[in-house]
């Protein structure tokens, strides 16, 4: 929908996860309380714009946990959406009250922030919250960019490089990346997916670690699954549309179909992937 209207946001948590507090914001010029969030710019990924948001409106640094059922109103007599995550403090750059956008920051234990909220749809949030767990480790599973056709590539096919629109993915790849901090970034040894998470690592300062268990002559099911399975850390880990999906399917018990330059994100606790999700760049 064309008309549609786009915001993100975060609820955002510190403490104890069986006794977590949320941040919420008082806006003057709506006279509300609600959770940061806004709209997102022109090209922006919606991850990035939650991670902006929530920094513009509260001075925090964010990671970001599972996703929260996004939410839908009219505004303006325009449909708007608003998605939101999970989210727990990795900086504090401080807090500064505006006259015009938010003036006030609270910290409250989950029923205080029931009774403060003025919107319904914001203390569904909170439901949501407490549905599974907080604390979670994710894992990013990326499909390479786009790298042109293979038929019309005359070298090896390992060596066929991201075209520009893969070069594109992979630098919109670099603005949501940062929610997740991934620890280690593995990928198949194929150029192309190399170089899809290359401009992220390079931002970073991190090394590639290549994996032929991961490329698409190498693949094994049971052995690939249990390399991925053992990963304890945050991780993006990028490889082909033959390896990806049964990946998906054997961590989590649910089918993804990942377009080129797309991620998967599954949030594990412990052993238990409690959510997976789906996004382009």
């Amino acid at each position: 929908m064309t008309d549609l209207l786009r915001a993100a946001g975060a609820v955002v948590w510190r403490g104890e996860e069986s006794r977590p507090e949320v941040a919420v914001i008082h806006r003057p010029t709506y006279d509300d309380w609600t959770f940061p969030k806004g709209k997102l710019k022109s090209g922006e990924h919606e991850i990035a714009a939650a991670l902006r948001e929530v920094n513009e409106e509260t001075g925090l640094t964010v990671l970001l946990g599972r996703a929260l059922p996004p939410v839908h109103y009219l505004s303006a007599g325009r449909l708007k959406r608003v998605d939101y995550w999970v989210a727990r403090v990795a900086g504090d750059d401080g807090f500064s009250p505006g006259d015009d956008e938010v003036d006030e920051l609270r910290w409250l234990p989950v029923e205080e922030a029931r009774r403060l909220l003025t919107y319904e749809w914001d203390v569904g949030l909170l439901r949501a919250l407490r549905a599974a767990p907080l604390e979670t480790v994710p894992l990013v599973l990326v499909r390479h960019g786009s790298a042109g056709s293979r038929n019309e590539w005359q070298d090896d096919d390992a060596l066929r490089p991201l075209d520009a629109d893969g070069r594109s993915q992979a630098a919109n790849l670099v603005t949501a990346l940062p929610a997740y901090r991934p620890e280690l970034l593995i990928s198949s040894p194929t150029a192309r997916c190399v170089q899809t998470l290359e401009p992220y690592a390079a931002g970073v300062g991190a090394e590639i670690k290549p994996e032929p268990l991961l490329g698409e002559e190498s693949y094994d099911p049971d052995t690939t699954t249990d390399l991925v399975s053992r990963i304890a850390v945050p991780a993006a880990v990028c490889s082909h549309r033959k390896v990806l999906p049964e990946l998906v399917r054997t961590l989590s018990g649910q089918g993804v179909h990942l377009r080129k330059g797309a991620f998967a994100v599954l949030h594990r606790a412990g052993e238990r992937v409690v959510s997976v999700e789906r996004y382009t760049t």
